[in-house]
């Protein structure tokens, strides 16, 4: 089992499950984190500090799609292990539907 971000991280990006992280298996976009499945741990100290309730365990159902693209874009982007500022409008996109197609990047962020 991992643990994986989904589509609820886009345009929030808030970075509390980094600062919990005990293995540094964070990678930041531009407009959302991943989890390396492979260098996670599966502790499950992120899941409930994530305000966007945007972390789940991939055993749950339909998850398929955000494991690939976690597996991805961990290889792609930046390790990221400090926690930072959320975007100004994080708080307006909490709960939005449909933010993976109005605003997924595969740009990377800016990491540490």
């Amino acid at each position: 089992m991992t643990y994986v971000v989904t589509d609820a991280c886009i345009k929030c990006k808030y970075t509390d499950c980094v600062e919990v992280c005990p293995v540094d298996c964070f990678y930041e976009g531009e407009t959302m984190l991943v989890i390396n499945p492979s260098e996670c741990i599966d502790c499950g100290v992120c899941e409930p500090e994530c305000p966007a309730e945007a972390i789940l365990p991939d055993t749950e159902a339909g998850l398929e799609q955000w494991l690939e693209l976690n597996a991805r874009y961990s290889a792609e982007w930046p390790n990221i292990t400090q926690q930072k500022e959320p975007p100004a409008d994080a708080d307006a996109h909490k709960g939005e539907e449909g933010k993976f197609e109005k605003y997924f990047s595969p740009n990377p962020g800016s990491g540490d």
